[in-house]
Parts: structure tokens; C-alpha cells; sequence
């Protein structure tokens, strides 16, 4: 099952990163950005194609050579400040758009997920 949750993981990076790189005005109007400079367009792209890619290659590689434990700490480590920073956003500037919304809830389920599976895996 932890194999699953974390080839999910992989994948759903996979696919945010090729969508932030091939098109990258649209998502970032889906996010919420109203426009970007040159540089933001370059930060956008280096974060949110390039970051999404790495971590859909490590969350790929921790299922395929079976280190679960690694890829569930992984998954806590990166949801967790996301979930805290994501949730005092959204009490400060609600409402938000849809597309964030569904991103905030997607984060805390994935780390409802990654707790779960871990708990379940600790030694007796």
C-alpha cells in the first residue's frame, strides 16, 4: 500500500510538473497569479516544473527500490509545512479560488495518507 501511495505521489507531480511546464500562463492564472515578469515567468517554471519534477522522481524511486519508511518521511516532511502554511493562508485571505481550494485539500489528504501508512509500518 505504501508502494501505491507513494507511486500516486510520483505521478501526480509528474503530471502538475508538465502542466506547469508546457503551459505555465494557464496554470498560473489557475492558481491565482494574475501576471508574471520575465523573472517570475522564470521562477515559476523552475519551481513549479522543475521542483515537481524532482520530487515525482524521488517519490518514484523510494517505491521502486522499496524504501517505504524513506518515501513516507519524504511525503511528511514536504505535506506537513505545506498543510500549515496552505491553512493559515487560506484564514487569512478567504475566499480563494476553486483550483487552490482543491490543492489544499488534495495536500491534506495526502498527508492524512502519508501519517497513516507510516503508523501502520512502525515496528510493534
Amino acid at each position: 500500500m505504501a508502494a501505491a501511495y507513494l507511486y500516486l505521489n510520483a505521478i501526480i507531480y509528474l503530471v502538475f510538473a508538465a502542466w506547469c511546464t508546457l503551459a505555465p500562463a494557464r496554470t498560473a492564472t489557475a492558481i491565482g497569479y494574475a501576471s508574471l515578469t520575465r523573472s517570475g515567468q522564470t521562477e515559476y517554471l523552475t519551481i513549479y516544473g522543475g521542483l515537481q519534477l524532482g520530487l515525482a522522481f524521488l517519490f518514484a524511486w523510494f517505491a521502486w527500490t522499496q524504501q517505504m519508511r524513506t518515501g513516507l518521511i519524504l511525503a511528511m516532511a514536504l505535506y506537513l509545512p505545506i498543510v500549515l502554511y496552505r491553512s493559515a493562508a487560506l484564514m487569512r485571505w478567504w475566499p480563494v479560488e476553486t483550483t487552490t481550494l482543491a490543492l489544499a485539500v488534495t495536500e491534506w489528504l495526502m498527508l492524512a495518507a502519508a501519517v497513516w501508512l507510516w503508523w501502520q509500518g512502525r515496528p510493534a
